[in-house]
């Protein structure tokens, strides 16, 4: 049996923003969870596991001209009024990685905060996002 051991790293991976590849990330983030308690019955331990509500949340971190290239694409100048997917693809096929996508759609920010402090060589921001969905592109 043969298996690959090539891991994944930041330079195999590519974040596109509206089909536009966003050169000036610096992270990506995005978790999928699921509303669970145990049920009790007879006894003291759990019966069984209800499930609720799906939540789709995360972040992405991009450099100052980043976030002004994305507050000039919404046609408000509030960039808490766009609605777009991103696409995370890891892997680089020359490298030996498969290649993964994942598609967070219909996303949109919750907040853009800006921060800077003596001695920052640059801007970061951080900013937070919420999806709909998260879909496994072939």
């Amino acid at each position: 049996m043969s298996f690959n051991t090539k891991q994944y790293q930041w330079s195999d991976v590519t974040v596109m923003i509206g089909g536009r590849d966003i050169k000036g990330i610096r992270g990506v983030k995005y978790t999928a969870k699921q509303e669970k308690e145990a049920v009790y019955a007879k006894g003291d331990k759990p019966f069984a596991i209800q499930r609720g509500n799906k939540m789709y949340e995360g972040e992405i971190s991009v450099l100052q001209s980043e976030l002004e290239t994305l507050i000039a694409a919404s046609p408000t100048g509030d960039i808490n009024d766009l609605s777009f997917n991103i696409l995370v693809e890891y892997g680089d096929p020359a490298k030996g990685n498969v290649s993964i996508k994942d598609e967070l759609q219909f996303c949109e920010f919750t907040e853009a905060a800006h921060e800077v402090k003596q001695g920052d060589k640059f801007m970061e921001i951080t900013l937070p996002i919420i999806f709909l969905d998260i879909v496994r592109v072939s």
